[in-house]
């Protein structure tokens, strides 16, 4: 009668958590198409002139180092970085440039672009791959205008080079330096050309929360792990100092300038679909309407066949071949004749999540909750040690004082000694402390399960990004949460059981009437007639680590484990 309506109380204040932090998430439409005009991709140009146009291997290739000093406007911090310079050996005067602009991560000169930079240099351009600027960033909080500042400084040393035409210096730009090339393209509007590969075109809020979201679901994943994706990208990060994610990109002067655009249809990143149509629509209110659109079948997100993080893996079929002759052609400032978007048919699974914004409530209560449930299971566990120590200590004591009197005692001699007792550190009686110990123990094994399902998520949707194909059985990325929450909602009624238990003794004493009986408060407090322990050490550690494991619950909760 009392631990039913305590456990309904309990799970309907966790269920109300859950939908109170609920964030709506609108997937439709879902399965978008564009159709492609051709599917040939090969790009060619009107050459009324008859002038033969090079190509990849038209020249040897030469290549030297140099080092500039990228200065970071926003702080003034200075970074020593190394350009590869490759050239075309015996090309004429007035070639064209290209300046390369890393994605994610920590790209150098040495280890990235080798491959399309040297194909466009053997093409009569002079290529500059420099080291990734990104000063004493990291990658959540890169300085977005600061390293397009950095990138036209390479561009600006190309233009320096008397065999350059400073006029015709177009960008090679791959994920998340799409970021960049808005900034760049409004900062220096001299960039004759630009190739995107896998633009990513949305803020970083909405880009990531549809690769996330899209990305959980190919590997997968429970719609419960699902739902982490939607309250994870409403938070507020300007409350961490983290401005990147709702960075401005849709700017556009970022497509002003003639536009190589290239997708793979395995590219698990990107909303394919509507990048395409944002960046012609952008194209066209900048007055551009040089865009072309190649989409490419079986190739991943850095247009590979297969996963990147292993050597030697190679460019999709044509890539590098309609680049080059794009990119030559744009230089020549030549007429396409080609279809302007061709290639494989182009899909997108769900739509671009435009309606999330940061959510400041949600994300205050959101850390507040967190940081509160690892300060009191911290202060759980110090007690508890404390607890610990305290035992070993009156145990060892005992034994010590045994083993003198055994020492000073003649071996005929009975002892008439009473025994030495170590006493109660903890004090927790009517079945507390086995309740108590199988409780947390439990909570804290789902608090595993949980982060182990979770990590089994993020670490299938890293392999998908590398190229990787999703597993076909989801394991633990599905199981997991169901199990979670069968445990999460035994352990609630474990713990309503235990209030009860509490309560019941609490009836005992007096203490559930008003007012209470005479000095049962006081017996209660020093332990003479305990309710919970006879030690003032083992109620705080009831308590808290009560409290501790409710918090762990609620925290579940955050996370809409309740509702999914």
């Amino acid at each position: 009668m009392v631990s039913v309506p305590i456990f309904i109380i309990l799970i309907g204040m966790l269920v109300t958590v859950s939908n109170i932090t609920a964030v709506p998430w609108n997937r439709d439409p879902t399965g978008q198409t564009m159709q492609t005009l051709s599917p040939d991709t090969a790009v060619t140009f009107s050459n009324p002139s008859g002038r033969p146009l090079p190509g990849r291997g038209s020249y040897q290739v030469s290549s030297r180092h140099i080092t500039i000093k990228a200065k970071r406007p926003a702080t003034g911090e200075i970074q020593n970085i190394r350009v590869l310079v490759r050239e075309p050996k015996d090309a004429p005067a007035g070639r064209p440039g290209m300046v390369f602009m890393h994605g994610a991560g920590y790209g150098t000169c040495d280890n990235s672009f080798g491959d399309v930079a040297t194909e466009l240099a053997s093409a009569g351009f002079v290529t500059a791959v420099p080291d990734k600027p990104v000063w004493s960033t990291n990658d959540v909080n890169r300085d977005y205008p600061g390293s397009a500042a950095a990138y036209d400084q390479v561009i600006d040393y190309l233009r320096s080079l008397s065999s350059v035409d400073g006029a015709d210096i177009g960008v090679y730009a791959t994920s998340e330096s799409t970021w960049i090339t808005p900034y760049l393209l409004r900062m220096d509007r001299r960039i004759a050309f630009q190739v995107l590969l896998s633009p990513m075109v949305y803020s970083p809020r909405q880009s990531l929360g549809f690769m996330v979201a899209q990305d959980f679901t190919l590997v997968g994943a429970h719609n419960g792990y699902q739902s982490i994706v939607r309250r994870l990208f409403h938070v507020d990060s300007t409350m961490f100092g983290l401005h990147n994610l709702d960075v401005p990109t849709l700017f556009k002067e970022g497509y002003s300038t003639p536009t190589f655009v290239a997708y793979g249809s395995k590219d698990v990143m990107t909303a394919q679909v509507e990048g395409v149509r944002k960046i012609i629509d952008l194209a066209h209110q900048a007055g551009n309407w040089d865009v072309t659109v190649r989409s490419y079948p079986v190739a991943n997100h850095v247009l590979r066949l297969g996963d990147e993080a292993e050597a030697g893996t190679q460019f999709s079929d044509n890539y590098v071949r309609d680049m080059v002759d794009w990119s030559v052609g744009s230089a020549a400032k030549l007429h396409q004749s080609s279809e302007r978007v061709a290639g494989t048919l182009i899909y997108q699974s769900i739509a671009v999540p435009l309606e999330l914004r940061s959510d400041r409530p949600l994300s205050v209560y959101g850390a507040v909750l967190h940081i509160a449930m690892v300060v009191l299971m911290l202060a759980s566990a110090v007690i508890a040690l404390i607890a610990l120590v305290g035992k070993l200590r009156r145990m060892t004591r005992a034994s010590r004082c045994v083993s003198k009197r055994a020492l000073n005692r003649p071996s005929n001699q009975p002892s008439n000694q009473p025994k030495v007792q170590s006493g109660p550190v903890l004090g927790l009686s009517h079945g507390f402390r086995n309740a108590l110990l199988l409780l947390t123990v439990t909570t804290m094994a789902t608090i595993v399960l949980f982060v182990a399902g979770l990590g089994q998520v993020v670490m299938a949707v890293v392999k998908l990004a590398w190229g990787g194909a999703p597993v076909e059985d989801p394991g633990m990325m599905y199981w997991s949460w169901p199990v979670i929450q069968i445990v999460c909602t035994l352990v609630v009624w474990a713990w309503s059981r235990v209030l009860t238990r509490v309560i019941e003794e609490a009836s005992v004493r007096g203490l559930a009437q008003l007012p209470p009986r005479a000095g049962e408060i006081k017996a209660v407090m020093t332990g003479s007639k305990p309710v919970v322990a006879s030690t003032r050490l083992g109620r705080v550690l009831f308590w808290i680590t009560a409290v501790a494991m409710l918090h762990v619950l609620l925290v579940f909760a955050f996370w809409g484990l309740f509702i999914y």
